[in-house]
């Protein structure tokens, strides 16, 4: 009877965990982010951190976002904290909105050593699926407090544009 019980508790624990793995898959598939740094990202060098994990050529970081639709737009949001608005591109291509940017390391003001280096800096390209076909044109964007929020209008459906050729 122990062993039914143990066979029982043991896949039980398999299923938890093996569900929790697929969600985890789903919601970081398209969240994970590469970040790439350059010389304008203006990170401390390897002698100036003292943590052990720290690896200034790339980091990985999970830029979170929501994509909400409507009879007539589309809206995505991402979490991009600590940029600057002009450090962020926006463009539509076909079914995909592709936001890329670089994030810059800012410097402390007095010298001193870095302990912690957990968040990711550099170049960045996240590229989210767009559900229906949009107006790229009349978009517009907006980003406060650390969150880029970008609306598309939704293309009309069935609009239908005529094109007469003439024969020469």
């Amino acid at each position: 009877m122990k062993l039914e019980t143990l066979k029982e508790s043991v896949s039980s624990f398999w299923d938890n965990v093996t569900e929790g793995w697929r969600h985890l898959m789903q919601s970081a598939s398209g969240a994970l982010t590469r970040f790439k740094p350059s010389e304008n990202t203006n990170l401390p060098s390897s002698d100036e951190v003292d943590d052990e994990s720290y690896l200034p050529t790339r980091r990985w970081a999970m830029l979170g976002g929501d994509v909400f639709e409507d009879e007539r737009r589309l809206v995505v949001r991402l979490e991009l904290p600590g940029m600057a608005k002009e450090d962020i591109a926006i463009e539509v291509c076909d079914d995909a909105l592709v936001v890329s940017g670089e994030k810059r390391f800012a410097r402390e003001s007095t010298a001193g050593r870095w302990r912690v280096m957990q968040c990711a800096y550099g170049h960045f390209r996240r590229v989210v699926p767009l559900p229906a076909p949009v107006n790229a044109e009349g978009g517009s964007a907006t980003y406060k407090n650390g969150v880029l929020r970008i609306e598309l209008p939704k293309r009309t459906p069935g609009e239908i544009k005529v094109r007469t050729i003439e024969v020469s």
